[in-house]
């Protein structure tokens, strides 16, 4: 018993230092506290020393306040006793505290002080958009939200199918689908309430197929008068880990020329959910409308960002579709951020059979304009089996690119998908190997 209370004592005492590292915000305020009880004991000293001197007849009294006083020993120790055990209890006292109020919000596992030294390092970390759609821009976000507080996710309204596509078309809203997915990636406890906004309805005619976020944000958004603060109070439901902006608020449709087989023109396919399953190869996509104005608060964030990312995802159905919005493509080119474009890991059937990493650059920097992206980021790990796909190679003409940074990005249980914390990592590594770690810059 007296041993595990030593032990508790110890470790109590030695995590005191960490308390005042710089970036934490602690120092302030433990100043500040420490300043009050200072003035409180000085105020309290004060009429003790009356009371010694207008009682000084009282044996009782002065024997009492011989010992509580420590008068008996030389001053300066007594200074040191009493200053060191009120500094023990000040700082015992404010660790309970905030440790009885956080309580509720700390991870199992984790601590008051790893939670809060977390909560800084991401509170200052690099300002990121991250731009596409699907799963692919899922997993970036669940790698990026350990690494920085400060993430914009934009996706694609150009989606048509599944549940997002019905409700798009049964009630005009724009496409909830990718959305969800970003905000369930970006939430701090992905478990119950991400689950249950996942889930999918069956067995019901009028619900089968449909995900219970979606129609949470369609409700939302009837119930809010717009989509965007659908989204905004989705986000605060899940306790979301960053922003997820939609690419523009226009009901945008995607149009691709194809190339089909037993035909010497070009065939148009209306629909992202079409282009994929349409035998041929896609030639050129394009939004229709096409002078569709990119929704303000992405603007906003590209214009401020220190990195923007397009990628991993579909080309032509989730990535193209942002980067086609003209005004949302301007700012790109005018942003001063560190821009990356990150590959795909395995080719996608109906849309990038045989790609390699250059064609993947050729398609997209032959739809938006050349030196688009500082970094073409590749993965160059193909173990593992990934069949019916194909591994995006990283041909000569990628490796000639100076842009081009390869690195192992696979999920070793998935071979075909990135893993979420490499590819975060590297992103980091890239953006510090550019502009210096944070330290180096004054953060």
């Amino acid at each position: 018993m007296l041993k595990d209370l030593f032990t508790r004592l110890w470790q109590i005492l030695r995590d005191i230092p960490r308390w005042f590292r710089p970036g934490l915000g602690i120092k302030r305020w433990f100043l500040f506290v420490m300043v009050g009880i200072t003035l409180l004991a000085l105020g309290f000293a004060v009429i003790l020393i009356d009371l010694y001197r207008t009682d000084s007849s009282n044996p009782i009294l002065l024997t009492f306040l011989s010992y509580a006083s420590l008068r008996f020993i030389p001053r300066i120790w007594r200074a040191i006793i009493f200053g060191g055990i009120g500094l023990g209890i000040v700082g015992y006292g404010i660790y309970k505290l905030n440790h009885s109020l956080l309580q509720p919000f700390i991870r199992p596992g984790s601590n008051v002080f790893n939670q809060l030294t977390d909560f800084r390092r991401r509170e200052h970390g690099p300002r990121i958009v991250a731009i596409g759609g699907g799963h692919g821009l899922t997993t970036l976000l669940r790698g990026l939200k350990t690494q920085t507080g400060n993430l914009t996710a934009v996706v694609t309204v150009a989606d048509d199918g599944g549940s997002s596509g019905r409700l798009r078309e049964s009630l005009g809203i724009l496409p909830p689908g990718d959305i969800r997915n970003c905000l369930a990636a970006l939430s701090n406890d992905e478990d119950l309430l991400t689950q249950l906004f996942q889930y999918r309805f069956s067995g019901s005619p009028d619900l089968e197929g449909h995900s219970f976020g979606n129609l949470f944000i369609t409700a939302l958004a009837d119930i809010t008068g717009s989509f965007e603060e659908a989204v905004v109070e989705s986000g605060r439901v899940l306790s979301v880990n960053g922003r997820v902006l939609p690419s523009t608020l226009h009901d945008v449709k995607l149009v691709a020329s194809m190339e089909v087989p037993h035909s010497i023109n070009e065939v148009r396919v209306e629909g992202e959910s079409n282009i994929p399953t349409t035998p041929g190869r896609v030639r050129r996509v394009w939004l229709e409308p096409d002078d569709a104005s990119a929704f303000p608060p992405v603007i906003k964030a590209i214009l401020n960002a220190d990195l923007i990312i397009a990628g991993p995802g579909s080309l032509y159905t989730s990535i193209l579709p942002n980067l086609l919005v003209h005004d949302l493509l301007s700012a790109i080119q005018i942003s001063r951020a560190v821009k990356i474009f990150i590959c795909n890991i395995a080719t996608q059937s109906g849309e990038t059979d045989s790609f390699t990493c250059h064609d993947h650059v050729r398609v997209l920097e032959g739809h938006i304009g050349g030196d688009l992206f500082d970094v073409i980021l590749c993965n160059d790990n193909y173990e593992g089996k990934i069949a019916p796909s194909q591994w995006v190679q990283t041909d000569e003409k990628t490796l000639s690119d100076s842009r081009t940074y390869c690195a192992d990005l696979v999920d070793d249980g998935h071979p075909w998908r990135h893993d979420s914390e490499k590819l975060a990592q590297v992103i980091m590594d890239i953006y510090n190997e550019r502009t210096g770690p944070l330290s180096e810059r004054g953060v």
